[in-house]
């Protein structure tokens, strides 16, 4: 596997994101604690730019056993980046949509 160079460890901050072009590819590096993932910046969807989207924490329905809605709770353990274009979300670490894991990012 080939490495490049694309800043320093501490150039990035917890749920951080840094967009690099490597190669004349664009590629999203994020860091979450002490690892890092890296992801080509192109959305499955439609071709967004995925990386430069918004960092969340998995938001979840809280949905009683009467199938009745008590607002929304958040998976701390999942963080997830939002493509800017249509909002589909993707899990950092694994690159799956949460809701279809058949459809994810592409690793670099």
């Amino acid at each position: 596997m080939e490495t490049f160079h694309v800043g320093k460890i501490e150039e990035f901050e917890d749920k951080s994101k840094k967009v690099v072009s490597v190669r004349d590819e664009e590629v999203g590096v994020f860091r979450l604690g002490e690892e890092f993932f890296a992801w080509r910046n192109i959305c499955p969807h439609q071709g967004g730019p995925i990386c430069q989207g918004r960092i969340f924490s998995l938001v979840l329905e809280n949905i009683d056993g009467k199938m009745e809605s008590h607002g929304r709770v958040y998976d701390n353990d999942k963080i997830n980046i939002v493509c800017p274009w249509h909002g589909l979300e993707f899990d950092i670490r694994t690159g799956k949509h949460p809701g279809n894991p058949s459809i994810g990012l592409d690793p670099v």
